[in-house]
């Protein structure tokens, strides 16, 4: 399903505003995602597996830091996918400038 919005602005020059707010936006969630692979892929060297096999086949007792450490990894997948899908949406968007 596709969802149109309309955004009114005062002049042609807000819509380069808002053109470069979307792009340094995006630009942050790409940051997000390098620093948040980096964080998974340290729990993934230390245990030498990885996150999919964590996410199905660990529970906390099979990690040195117990609790703490296996709510920061599954957290580390949580923030990665939620990063993902949200540039993925703002990548996929399409604007027309009249």
């Amino acid at each position: 399903m596709s969802v149109h919005m309309v955004i009114e602005l005062n002049n042609a020059e807000g819509a380069q505003t808002v053109l470069q707010a979307l792009e340094a936006y995006k630009k942050e969630l790409r940051a997000g995602i390098e620093r948040t692979k980096h964080n998974l892929t340290e729990f993934e060297s230390r245990y030498q597996v990885d996150t999919a096999h964590f996410l199905t086949e660990m529970a906390a007792e099979d990690l040195e830091g117990g609790d703490i450490e296996y709510v920061e990894w599954a957290g580390e997948a949580k923030i990665l996918e939620n990063l993902e899908a949200e540039l993925l949406e703002l990548e996929d968007a399409r604007y027309q400038l009249p």
